[in-house]
Formats: structure tokens, C-alpha cells, sequence
């Protein structure tokens, strides 16, 4: 599948955005290790977790199916996506 590069900027935002969810749930729950979640918590949290995991692989196949469609260097297309996201 053809990829336009404010795709993938526009897929790594919402991978971005679904770790930062992951990140707040652990935050407002406490370390899990620590602290007992109740179901609710534990099944809240995971499927924030399969969210962000499954968004991350979509932007892996993403950026390397662009580069090599562009013939460039994958690690070229990682830091000028991450700066992309970054400038806003």
C-alpha cells in the first residue's frame, strides 16, 4: 500500500497519542506492581496497551514500506517523520 509521507506523520501521532494514554492510565492506577488495579483498571489499561502496540506496528510497516518505495534509507524516513511530529 502506497503511503503519502503526511500519512505516516499522521499515523505516528496517533501512535504517540495512544502511548501517552497507556502512560497516564499507569500514572493515574500506579505501578501495577505496587498498587492492586481492579478488573476494570487492569482491562482498561490493556486495551490501551494493544491500542498503542497495534498503532506502532502499523507505523513500522508504514515508514518501511515508504522508504523502500522511495528508495531511501529507512532510518533517513524515521528522523525526518520524528521531526515532523516533533515541529507541532
Amino acid at each position: 500500500m502506497a503511503h503519502t509521507f503526511d500519512e505516516l506523520v499522521a499515523k505516528q501521532r496517533a501512535a504517540d497519542e495512544a502511548h501517552a494514554r497507556v502512560q497516564q492510565l499507569r500514572d493515574t492506577y500506579g505501578p501495577s506492581t505496587r498498587t492492586k488495579w481492579s478488573g476494570h483498571q487492569t482491562a482498561t489499561w490493556e486495551t490501551a496497551r494493544r491500542a498503542w502496540r497495534d498503532l506502532a506496528r502499523d507505523v513500522r510497516v508504514a515508514v518501511a514500506e515508504y522508504a523502500r518505495a522511495e528508495g531511501r534509507p529507512l532510518h533517513e524516513i524515521e528522523t525526518e517523520l520524528r521531526r515532523a511530529v516533533d515541529q507541532d
